[in-house]
């Protein structure tokens, strides 16, 4: 009887580690296809700097996988605010250190324009697309506005790249987006009434195609 549990035992560790194994090749390889994709942007003519360079982006995208799975265990079995708040600014310390080691590594292959591609590329292009979006709807910002616009999505943006999820990331914007209104309500902007008016505008150029 021993034994037969023990068997069974064997089989059933064995067949876990092959399913973690098989999900970890799995996961690598989606990795790799979206770094592929993200890099490919850049248009790099140099095969073997592609090659580099891609590597680069899906190691960043495996590292932050491990940083953010090793701390899920822990994070379910504290109970206490103040331990919370200490793993919190823990994993923030690390992702910290993680960002600035990948940014450094781009560096070393590309140019500042061509590593905002990567960082747009990573965040699914949220930042240009929202900057564009306020600068449609408000037609009158001044240049001191866009620039302070555009500090609050390129800082979401740091952030967003390291959150473990699409719907983090689009978090991250959410609450620079929030920021951004209310400091343009704050500049006097109605934010509610530009908003509608924005929207009768496209339900406007829509009408016209058609």
């Amino acid at each position: 009887m021993k034994t037969f549990l023990f068997f069974g035992l064997t089989v059933f560790v064995c067949l876990t580690n092959t399913f973690a194994q098989s999900e970890d090749r799995n996961y690598q390889q989606v990795i790799a296809q979206r770094a592929d994709k993200i890099v490919a942007t850049l248009a790099l003519t140099d095969s073997a700097q592609f090659k580099r360079v891609s590597q680069v982006v899906a190691q960043q995208y495996q590292d932050l996988n491990h940083l953010h799975e090793q701390h899920k265990p822990a994070k379910k079995g504290i109970t206490e605010p103040n331990k919370i708040k200490e793993l919190e600014v823990e994993t923030n310390r690390q992702l910290s250190q993680l960002h600035i080691q990948y940014l450094a590594q781009l560096n070393k292959e590309l140019s500042l324009v061509q590593i905002e591609k990567i960082k747009d590329g990573m965040t699914y292009g949220v930042l240009p697309k929202t900057y564009s979006a306020y600068q449609e709807m408000l037609p009158d910002l001044t240049e001191v506005q866009k620039a302070q616009i555009l500090a609050y999505l390129t800082e979401a943006r740091e952030y967003a790249m390291d959150a473990e999820s699409s719907e983090k990331k689009h978090a991250w914007f959410g609450t620079y987006k929030g920021k951004i209104n209310n400091y343009l309500s704050a500049q006097g902007i109605d934010m509610k009434k530009e908003s509608q008016e924005w929207e009768k505008r496209i339900k406007e150029a829509k009408a016209a195609k058609k």
